[in-house]
Formats: C-alpha cells, structure tokens, sequence
C-alpha cells in the first residue's frame, strides 16, 4: 500500500489498527502483527510503536511486556460505554455554551445548522456535524476536556459514519434540539441532546458490527 502524503504516519497507522478491528479482522485478544502493518503501508516501525502507545492511551490496545500489543475487549458493553462518555463530555462543553452563549457561536451554530438541513449527501452532512461540534468545543471545553475527547474519535473513524446512508434521518433533530436549546439558555436540555445523540450513535454502531460478523466469534467451529 502506498504511504499517503500529507498523513502523519502514526495516524496511518492508527487508522489501519481501528479498521481491522472494525471489520473483525481483529478481535479481542489479539496480538497486532507490526512486520504486516509495515508490509502494507510501508513505513517504519517507529510510526507504529507511536500508534500503539496512542491506542493503548485511548483503551483500544493493550501492551504486555515482551509479549508485543494486544487488541483490548471489544465488544457490545465496549461500544455502548464508549458513546456513554462521549455524550457525556460532548454534554458537558454544549451545557456551557448554553449557560453563556456568545452572539457570535450563536450565528456559527446557526450557519452550520442550516448547512445539516440542505446537505444532500452523508458526507457533506456528516463534514457539518464535525463543524458543529469542533466550534462548541475549541470555544467552551478546557484543554483537558478538549484532550479527553479527541482521544475518543480514534475509537469510530470518520469512514465508519461517513459510510452511514441516514445519518441526516437519524440525526438532524438532534442538532435542532441541541440548538434550540443553546438559544434558550437551556443548560440541562443542551447536555441531554449531546447524551441521546451519543445513545442512538451506539445503538447503530452495535447494530451494524453485529450485521458485519465483528460481534461474535466467526472462527468457532
């Protein structure tokens, strides 16, 4: 596989870890196999142990000494608590912004709001709905919220959603009532639409690695 440029190589690596475990390629307890990361995307192995240290940081892979990386639990429960927190510290930057919003997020927020309403295709929706969220968390969440987060996006890649044909079905409403709520000075109700949200994320992801064969161990007899 050919190196992309203009991607870190670290990232390159995370991505392809986070794929493989996506697909069922890997599972639980499996050992990640760093001379096949580096026959296929071609790099060095310093890019991967750079991977590795991040993933293992975000709870995806564990490490045992001499004994090499190992892909942590990943299951139903896994999925379903990861998008518990995320709603939960998503929440906690939107509740401020509710408590203090500022003419000119509002006028943001309204802008992309009304770019989810007209996107006419999942990427374009789904590129607004980072938008959105990027815009109340670079004005309202402490470096260590904003950190907390970030370390959460590596565990759904960005492919996985922009993949996801009703996306603006499923979650247009949720960024109206987050909105709105914002405009009212509405702490609670903001902090509620960013948990709701974060619950049907989880449902759908469990829903569709179960449809995949990722759930369940395909290689029992």
């Amino acid at each position: 596989m050919p190196k992309k440029y203009g991607v870190k190589e670290k990232d390159q690596v995370v991505t392809y870890i986070i794929n493989q475990v996506m697909t069922g390629k890997l599972r639980t307890g499996d050992r990640i196999d760093r001379n096949e990361i580096v026959r296929d995307l071609g790099l060095s192995r310093v890019p991967i142990q750079e991977a590795v240290v991040q993933l293992e940081h975000d709870g995806i892979l564990s490490t045992r000494y001499h004994r090499g990386a190992f892909v942590s639990r990943f299951d139903e429960a896994t999925v379903a608590e990861h998008h518990e927190l995320y709603g939960i510290l998503n929440g906690i930057a939107s509740a401020r912004c509710a408590e203090n919003p500022t003419p000119r997020i509002l006028a943001h927020l309204d802008d992309t709001l009304r770019i989810l309403r007209t996107a006419k295709d999942t990427r374009s929706f789904q590129e607004a709905c980072w938008v959105y969220r990027d815009a109340i968390n670079e004005e309202y969440a402490g470096p260590r919220l904003q950190a907390t987060i970030r370390a959460g996006k590596s565990f759904a890649p960005s492919e996985f959603w922009l993949s996801y044909p009703k996306a603006k079905v499923d979650f247009l409403e949720g960024y109206e009532a987050e909105t709105a709520a914002i405009h009212a000075r509405d702490p609670e109700a903001a902090r509620r639409a960013c948990v709701e949200r974060a619950d049907l994320m989880a449902k759908i992801m469990i829903a569709e690695l179960t449809r995949r064969g990722v759930f369940g161990d395909l290689r029992s007899p």
